[in-house]
């Protein structure tokens, strides 16, 4: 089935469907991971994009239940070079044209990814539509430039109930604005014992189920469209240990009084360098992001930076200087992606330990 996806900036890639065969609009954004399609395809902070993957083979080894991030994707389509057929690995279970048709996702492949890749490198991300190789060109661009995307992301994917993940080690209350299942991983792999609540839990709600931490997950969208989040935050400092990634980095630095910015293309991809500034170590990591903390808006603020990205001296972490409460802009959970930024969960550990004293 002939496809073409549609920028709102003029530009037409042809290729050919696969998944669902629905037209499906969104902000076109870049990943350069060269493997994790499945955890990027599950991954909540993919909500209302459509992902270009540069890396030209994609679907190599299928999919299979054990590399969910999410039980149900939010990610709107996916761009490919060449989508694989037939998938080669001990634990597939399917091809990655069968999840997007079983979940009614819509992919394109076929086309430059390179080329595109130039585009959104250029330009910044812009919105783009997957739609049927006979549709209006003009019509698609008009009908671009003139939507406007839905601004509670947060709330399509937040949980709507709490729910427990127990465990017999220190309790924590994991505040979901778009959790993936790795952090709820490694917090178990550590024995803690886990509320996940909704994103618009208050912080008296928080504080009355008595944790020892707090963590603040990643999640989609604009962090200046979650006012709420920065009351309770703002609620929490100082009570008890915090503990935020990505979007609940972002979180932390405007309830202290920093600001955040749009980044022109973002970071996405299992291969950012980021040098740990105290610890002057460089990790490899895993990212999924377009906004990020304005270092200059930090001096009038009680945070200290603490993390810096290699490839563009961007913000990639914070503390705070008088109560427990720390952050990283990246993804110590990994999936996919490296492992080097693992060791922040063992210090969350050890500050709950020291806040307990």
């Amino acid at each position: 089935m002939k496809k073409k996806l549609i920028l709102e900036s003029g530009e037409v890639f042809h290729g050919e469907g696969f998944g669902a065969e629905l037209e499906t609009a969104g902000e076109v954004v870049f990943n350069t991971g060269m493997t994790g399609y499945q955890e990027l395809i599950s991954d909540p902070s993919y909500c209302g994009q459509i992902v270009c993957m540069t890396y030209p083979l994609i679907g190599n080894y299928g999919i299979n239940r054990d590399d969910y991030e999410s039980i149900e994707p939010a990610i709107k389509g996916l761009i490919v070079k060449e989508v694989c057929d037939l998938p080669s690995n001990f634990r597939t279970q399917m091809t990655l044209d069968e999840l997007f048709k079983k979940k009614n996702l819509s992919g394109i492949s076929g086309i430059d990814t390179r080329r595109l890749t130039r585009v959104l490198r250029n330009y910044g991300v812009v919105k783009g539509k997957i739609v049927n190789a006979d549709t209006d060109e003009n019509a698609v661009v008009t009908e671009l430039k003139s939507t406007t995307f839905p601004i509670n992301q947060v709330e399509m994917v937040s949980t709507k109930t709490s729910y427990a993940n127990p465990g017999r080690g220190f309790k924590v209350v994991l505040v979901d604005f778009g959790s993936k299942l790795g952090i709820i991983r490694e917090l178990s792999q550590r024995n803690c014992d886990i509320t996940v609540v909704s994103h618009d839990t208050t912080a008296e709600d928080i504080l009355l189920m008595d944790p020892d931490g707090i963590m603040l997950s990643n999640g989609p969208g604009d962090p200046e469209d979650n006012p709420q989040a920065l009351e309770m935050i703002r609620g929490l400092l100082g009570k008890v240990p915090i503990f935020g990634i990505c979007l609940g980095h972002q979180l932390i630095g405007l309830a202290c009084g920093a600001k955040t910015f749009k980044l022109k293309f973002g970071h996405r991809g299992g291969n950012h360098p980021v040098l740990d500034l105290e610890k002057n170590k460089v990790s490899i990591t895993s990212q999924n992001h377009g906004y990020a903390v304005d270092q200059e808006s930090l001096k009038d603020t009680d945070l200290v930076e603490t993390h810096i990205a290699l490839n563009d001296r961007t913000n990639e972490g914070l503390k705070h200087k008088i109560h427990p409460c720390f952050s990283v802009q990246y993804h110590p959970e990994a999936s996919p992606g490296p492992e080097d930024a693992n060791y922040l969960f063992d210090e969350f550990i050890d500050l709950m330990e020291e806040f307990k004293k």
